[in-house]
């Protein structure tokens, strides 16, 4: 059972009270995109087995999306940050890689 704590108002609760959004950080595509480029934006995800970086949702609280980071493996969750932001924080990833001295940064 993940437990995570929601930036924004600050609750830590059990999975169940959130909402999984798939991974984060996605660049979206334009108008002037290829099919390929628009193909790859909708249906191709990463399924690293390691370290990955999350959207979730607060269901059951603020409503609110954020980000999260964990172990895909071990379940482990490192951190959460806000949704605002193009990617993860400095400090999130120090923490990180303190904890996963092999772990290559590519959220």
């Amino acid at each position: 059972m993940l437990l995570l704590t929601c930036p924004y108002c600050g609750v830590e609760g059990e999975e169940t009270e959130f909402h999984n959004g798939g991974e984060a950080h996605l660049k979206r595509v334009g108008d002037g995109s290829s099919d390929a480029d628009f193909t790859a934006y909708m249906f191709e995800r990463k399924n690293p087995r390691g370290i990955v970086f999350e959207r979730w949702r607060h269901v059951y609280g603020c409503g609110k999306w954020f980000h999260a980071a964990r172990c895909a493996v071990t379940l482990e969750v490192f951190g959460t940050y806000s949704a605002q932001t193009s990617e993860p924080p400095a400090d999130l990833i120090a923490k990180i890689r303190a904890k996963r001295p092999e772990w290559e940064a590519t959220p």
